[in-house]
């Protein structure tokens, strides 16, 4: 258990929420939108990973709302309904991206498992898009504003747990 000034994130897949905590005291918490395809670690998955994690690095930092990323890096588009609309099928990363690396070898860090090289991140997507049900690529999706005001709360190295009661292994 982490300590009680400690701040940690929980990413739950069945509620579909990521909560701040400070040791067990909940702080914050956001809808998200964790992977459509569901739980899993192997790369090229699509789905979320699942366990002990931590923020690698963030990207991001005084970017305007609705700033397109590609490969981690801000394309100088701003997302808008006529960039959505010429390009209907991206899979937008928009804002912030924190992205994370996973903490248990074998599990979600190293080999075919790799949370990193899997490129999994807490990150902005368009507002249109729906909260609280999955609908990602494997990531976890939030609302811009709620992406931003996480990023400005959390350092590199944050502890991140994510989890999956329902556990359909």
């Amino acid at each position: 258990m982490p300590g009680t000034s400690e701040r940690w994130l929980k990413v739950d897949i069945d509620s579909q929420r990521l909560t701040l905590l400070k040791g067990r005291q909940r702080v914050a918490d956001w809808p998200v939108s964790t992977a459509l395809k569901g739980a899993g670690e192997l790369a090229e998955s699509a789905c979320t990973p699942r366990g002990e994690h931590r923020v690698r690095i963030k990207i991001g930092r005084d970017c305007p709302v609705n700033t397109v990323f590609i490969a981690r890096r801000p394309t100088g588009e701003i997302y808008d309904d006529v960039l959505a609309s010429q390009q209907p099928q991206r899979d937008w990363i928009l804002s912030r991206i924190i992205w994370l690396t996973g903490a248990e070898s074998g599990h979600n860090r190293g080999g075919e498992c790799d949370t990193l090289r899997r490129y999994i991140y807490i990150h902005g997507c368009p507002d249109c898009e729906p909260m609280g049900v999955p609908c990602s690529h494997g990531c976890i999706r939030m609302r811009n504003a709620d992406v931003i005001e996480l990023f400005e709360l959390v350092d590199a190295g944050t502890r991140v747990v994510i989890i999956e009661r329902s556990t359909h292994t």
